[in-house]
Formats: C-alpha cells, structure tokens, sequence
C-alpha cells in the first residue's frame, strides 16, 4: 500500500484541524496505508524558523514528506490564509516534493467566508511544490469541538474523502 504523511500547520494544542486530520488517517490506515504524521508545531521553532535542515526531527519530517506517496496538508484558516507555521514548513521543501504525489488540502474555519482561503492560497502554495494531483479542498466550518466527538456530518464528509484518496493513490 502507499505511504501518506499528513502535515498538520495549526499551532493549538488541543487542535479541530487535528482531529480531523487523526480521523482521516485512521480511515486510511484502515485501507491498508501506511502513515506519518507530522505536526509543525512540535518541530524545534528556532532551527524549522532559521531554516536549519541539518537539524535532525527537521529533517526527518522533510524528508519524509518528499518520500510520501500521498501528502494531506492540514491548516486552521486565520486571516483569510493558511497558518503561518505551515507556510514556514513548506518553505523548507525542495521545489518539486510534491510532484507525482496526491494532495488532499484541508482546512478548518470559523465561519464560511473562509472556505475559500485554501484554494486561493494554499492551493497555489501546492502547485509550486510541484503537485499535479491536487483532490478537492475541504473546509470544515462547524465551529469549535466540545470533545474529541466529530459530528456525523463531518465523518461521513472524511470518510468520503478517504475513500477517494485511497482511490486516487491505486491509480485507474
């Protein structure tokens, strides 16, 4: 099966954007793929800032999202963007790690003027590293979680998700 690496930019501990990234890998990994995860914010903050691939977590998360097969890049949405310690992460990747790759971008928002921050940011963010196979962007605007409970609605959202990652990474 294939190797996904979820890349997880939201700099909250406890975190929605999180949990549902937890949820979609367990769908996948359900499905036979093997995972790492990556979450920016447990990256040393001087040496991911200064661009310091010598160092080693840096660059085992690098180098792990160059050997992936499929990468689901996860962000809440502040400002009308992408967060800031994603951007800075995916600065640190060579030009072309995502090509050949699929792309699921994912996003949680406070409200629905939002939904669109991932496609005309992020999404041209994810060109340039090269990724060709960009599946549909998905932003959950339902608020913020009481618990570790997703709604129903937002499960059967992930799960159709996940079934269409799997299908895009077997190929036709």
């Amino acid at each position: 099966m294939a190797s996904i690496v979820t890349i997880v930019g939201s700099p909250s501990e406890p975190s929605r954007t999180a949990l549902l990234v937890d949820y979609l890998a367990g769908q996948l990994e359900l499905q036979g793929h093997s995972l790492t995860r990556i979450v920016v914010r447990d990256l040393p903050a001087q040496e991911l800032l200064h661009g310091r691939l010598s160092e080693p977590t840096v660059a085992a998360a690098v180098s792990a999202a160059e050997r992936a097969d499929g990468v689901i890049v996860a962000t809440p949405v502040y400002k009308a963007s992408f967060c800031g310690v994603l951007k800075v992460f995916l600065d640190l990747l060579p030009q072309q790690a995502f090509r050949g790759k699929v792309v699921q971008p994912l996003g949680t928002a406070g409200s629905a003027a939002h939904t669109l921050a991932i496609d005309y940011a992020l999404r041209t963010v994810l060109v340039a590293l090269g990724a060709e196979h960009i599946l549909s962007s998905y932003v959950d605007v339902t608020g913020p979680s009481t618990g570790p409970e997703l709604p129903v609605q937002t499960t059967e959202k992930l799960d159709g998700m996940a079934r269409r990652f799997d299908r895009s990474l077997r190929g036709p």
